[in-house]
């Protein structure tokens, strides 16, 4: 039985008349009441009557009448998710990113804008290391990562830029280097350094460290933190100091006060966006255009 079948059927029983139904269907009668009586044989019972000037359904007509719309809507409805999933319009996106990367307002507004567009695209939403994140891509589990470093292995993976971030300096709230009007980097050599784990935050870490030998000294580094936000609660604690991306600095935290960077070395941070070099869905496709549009 094949869905053509159905069709003549279904248009047979509601005009009740095989010519007129012969002619909505572009066809010829003769064929079209041999392929209802194929269809009959098939079924093996009996699905119109016929009058001299019409058909009627039999009972068994009417029972398969309704599974018969029922099966075409259902393939209707299929075709047409199936042309709005190619298109990019439905589907689901899983999103990672390292813990500094959704305080970028980039990463909130991308979202935002694309569920305008698209909303019944769907985003599952996961925050991990670099290392993690990059694994997820590979494993399937993800389909796009901001990350803040580029790879070691970029095997499969694609990385596109998307901007340099400003960094910032998170002090203690009284602490006496707040009250300078411009702060560099060198104002800052004798200070305890609180910096986010290497293993996790290869690209942050590498960053301010790269930059302090370049200002002409080796941070001392008194605390590692496994999450950034962490090494904020530090700093509040009075513990010593940190350097984040500036947009952190929208993050209130009582006993943290912010403040920017100015002179050389110019200490920034990359913001990236990761998915697999063989990406072919539609949706996944349409995000990382419009990521790459707003940055």
């Amino acid at each position: 039985m094949e869905l053509r079948h159905l069709r003549y059927f279904v248009a047979v029983a509601r005009e009740g008349h095989v010519t007129r139904a012969a002619a909505k269907l572009h066809m010829q009668q003769p064929p079209l009441s041999q392929q209802i009586h194929a269809l009959e044989r098939e079924v093996g019972a009996t699905l119109f009557v016929r009058h001299p000037r019409g058909v009627s359904l039999t009972d068994a007509g009417r029972s398969f009448l309704v599974d018969a719309e029922a099966i075409l809507v259902q393939v209707e409805t299929a075709r047409t998710r199936a042309q709005r999933t190619a298109r990019g319009e439905v589907g689901r996106i899983a999103v990672g990113f390292t813990t500094s990367a959704p305080f970028h307002p980039l990463v909130a507004r991308a979202i935002r804008e694309f569920r305008l567009g698209r909303p019944d695209v769907s985003f599952a939403l996961e925050e991990s290391s670099s290392g993690e994140l990059v694994s997820g891509l590979r494993e399937g589990r993800l389909d796009i990562a901001f990350i803040r470093s580029g790879l070691i292995d970029p095997a499969g993976i694609a990385v596109h830029e998307l901007l340099q971030e400003d960094m910032a300096v998170a002090f203690p709230a009284r602490h006496r280097l707040i009250r300078l009007k411009r702060l560099t980097l060198k104002d800052l050599a004798e200070e305890n350094f609180i910096l986010y784990r290497r293993p996790d935050g290869r690209g942050l870490y590498d960053v301010i460290i790269a930059a302090c030998s370049e200002a002409g000294f080796s941070p001392h580094v008194g605390q590692e933190a496994p999450r950034i936000v962490s090494t904020l609660n530090l700093v509040a604690a009075g513990l010593g100091i940190t350097i984040v991306p500036a947009s952190l600095s929208r993050l209130p935290l009582e006993g943290v006060t912010y403040r920017p960077l100015t002179g050389r070395p110019a200490l920034r941070v990359p913001l990236n966006l990761a998915c697999r070099a063989d990406e072919r869905s539609a949706a996944t496709l349409g995000f990382i255009d419009l990521v790459r549009k707003l940055s």
